[in-house]
């Protein structure tokens, strides 16, 4: 899951950053409106992180901006504005999670992971594929009794086959999942990384569609 964080204060901007790497999902972080609008007309979101007191801008007009425009994408607001009128007004604008500063970084993960959950049509965390047992909330993978150890990459790659069961995800779509990780993606790192992914999971979990892209095998 790609996210966008609008956060005009940088310390806690680059924490909530790390965490949200930290959970397997590239996020590409600014600190006003103007660039979050040009990130969103050059690439595509699936949460963004919305505080609500920006250096040009209120943080609740750019929020009713989207939606008025037709965009569904996810959005929690993240704000120290504590009010329950603040809260209220955020929601009603269409905003799916409101979470006040100051805030335990673990729980912004725990809400993170509810919001792709309800979007992505299945509100269970547990996934199982044959002998393997995924928790998409907890960030975990077991095969048989055995723990799986994945790196970030590897695990935003599996989230967004995970997140279009039985559906091909392109190449071109799971390469963005890595944009943010600071990785050179190359003409193969997509064949490399599920090769690795293949080889901890399983050889048959995920299929190849050639020229197509890649396919999580539904039991």
């Amino acid at each position: 899951m790609r996210v966008l964080l609008i956060e005009d204060e940088p310390w806690l901007g680059q924490a909530v950053r790390d965490q949200i790497e930290k959970d397997g999902h590239p996020t590409d972080f600014v600190a006003n409106l103007a660039d979050a609008r040009r990130h969103l007309a050059a690439a595509t979101y699936d949460l963004i992180l919305l505080d609500l007191l920006l250096p040009d801008g209120r943080g609740l007009d750019f929020l009713r901006e989207l939606r008025a425009s037709g965009s569904n994408v996810p959005i929690i607001i993240l704000t120290a504005l504590d009010q329950v009128s603040n809260r209220i007004a955020g929601l009603n604008a269409g905003a799916d999670d409101y979470l006040v500063k100051p805030f335990d970084l673990s729980e912004l993960s725990a809400r993170v992971s509810a919001v792709a959950r309800r979007y992505a049509g299945n509100p269970n965390p547990l996934v199982n594929l044959g002998d393997l047992r995924i928790d998409t909330a907890g960030h975990s993978v077991m095969r048989g009794e055995t723990r799986v150890d994945l790196t970030a990459s590897e695990w935003a790659l599996l989230e967004a086959l995970i997140q279009h069961p039985g559906m091909i995800v392109s190449r071109a779509r799971l390469e963005e999942r890595l944009y943010s990780f600071n990785e050179e993606v190359g003409s193969n790192t997509i064949e490399v990384h599920m090769s690795r992914l293949r080889k901890k999971l399983g050889a048959d979990v995920i299929e190849t569609l050639r020229g197509l892209g890649y396919r999580l095998r539904r039991d």
